[in-house]
């Protein structure tokens, strides 16, 4: 191949964006092949891909060697499996699926080592978090020791949830502001930090808008090792923070706007703590500060990253394995909250697949 033939399966919102990127050349050796989507009046703005309006006929249409998958939760899984077993390279926006039990079985249905399937964490591309973790991975940061991410810059109208009768309900999403705007944060955090011992949540349901899922969320992780960090993010504040501070033995650092600030000490906390002979004297320290240019190559270069992978064996920024850990994050919360407990990883994803389908069977919006 010299360019992969892509199809995109959902042409709502960023399913359209990835349509357009390709088409103004934004990623190299990538062709809109074919689109699909079961309103065919979102079809027409994109005249020279192929026009589907049933998922099965694409992907069965020998007209591409990929898909990308922009449809609602719910479609995801199916929608995956049948790609894969297609003989397809697949790219899945997020979530890879609604909860864990699902994620596992798309997951298990990637058994050919030459297709390629990955997971649209734009995010990673992002310079700040990418310096952040090479400053966790190096060393240089040394243990964290508490972790500060408030994320309420989602703010969303009653009139945004009322645009979609599937929109921020059980049966049709299958969560709220989870499942919807922080899957990014989650998979950060995870890539960052790694996956906590137990999560404790307090998820309010319907608190600032006529819905029934989730639109406002905060959860205590705790680590094996004692670190203990805190998330919180609603839909429901304006104006909002995306603020990420992480407390270390070197210091701490802080992730907002298009800045990274280090207040680094000179030695370690602890070893300070356990040596300094003054009982308030704080350890010497400086400053270490960086402005970045913007946020990195996002939604286009995620996808260049695949076509690569497809085409020249390139390692994948986001492996679709990796889609699990936001999921069980995202689905963990949200049982902390149904059980009122605090819920250990790895999380029982039968338990609450059975819990989500109450839920479900409660909801105004039926499949």
């Amino acid at each position: 191949m010299k360019s992969v033939r892509l199809g995109i399966i959902g042409m709502g919102n960023m399913g359209a964006v990835h349509a357009k990127n390709i088409l103004e050349g934004k990623e190299a050796r990538v062709e809109l092949a074919a689109v699909c989507d079961p309103r065919a009046d979102k079809l027409t703005a994109f005249p020279t891909a192929q026009p589907f309006t049933d998922p099965a006929a694409l992907l069965n249409s020998g007209r591409v060697d990929a898909v990308l998958v922009a449809t609602p939760h719910f479609d995801h899984t199916p929608l995956g499996i049948a790609a894969l077993r297609a003989g397809l390279h697949v790219m899945m926006e997020k979530p890879i699926s609604v909860h864990k039990a699902d994620a596992e079985g798309l997951l298990a249905a990637h058994r050919q080592t030459n297709q390629v399937f990955a997971v649209m964490f734009n995010q990673r591309t992002d310079p700040r978090y990418k310096k952040l973790r090479h400053l966790i991975q190096s060393g240089e940061l040394g243990e964290v020791r508490r972790i500060t991410w408030i994320i309420t810059d989602w703010f969303r109208t009653q009139a945004y949830y009322n645009s979609g009768g599937w929109r921020a309900t059980w049966g049709g999403e299958g969560g709220g502001v989870l499942l919807n705007q922080s899957p990014h944060q989650l998979d950060l955090w995870w890539w960052l930090f790694g996956a906590p011992a137990t999560i404790r949540a307090s998820c309010q349901f319907g608190r600032f808008h006529d819905i029934e899922v989730e639109d406002s969320v905060t959860a205590f992780f705790e680590y094996a090792n004692g670190t203990q960090g805190v998330f919180i993010t609603t839909t429901g504040e304006a104006p909002g923070t995306n603020r990420l501070e992480v407390a270390a033995e070197r210091g701490k650092l802080v992730v907002e706007g298009l800045n990274l600030k280090w207040t680094r000490t000179a030695v370690p906390v602890s070893e300070w703590s356990a040596t300094h002979p003054e009982g308030f004297e704080a350890p010497p320290m400086t400053q270490v500060d960086e402005t970045f240019p913007g946020t990195g190559g996002q939604h286009a270069e995620i996808l260049q990253n695949f076509a690569d992978a497809i085409l020249d064996g390139a390692p994948l920024i986001a492996p679709a394995a990796e889609g699990l850990h936001s999921i069980e994050f995202a689905n963990a919360m949200l049982y902390s909250t149904f059980t009122n407990s605090t819920v250990k990883l790895p999380l029982d994803g039968a338990a609450y697949a059975a819990a989500l389908q109450t839920k479900i069977a409660q909801s105004k919006f039926t499949r």
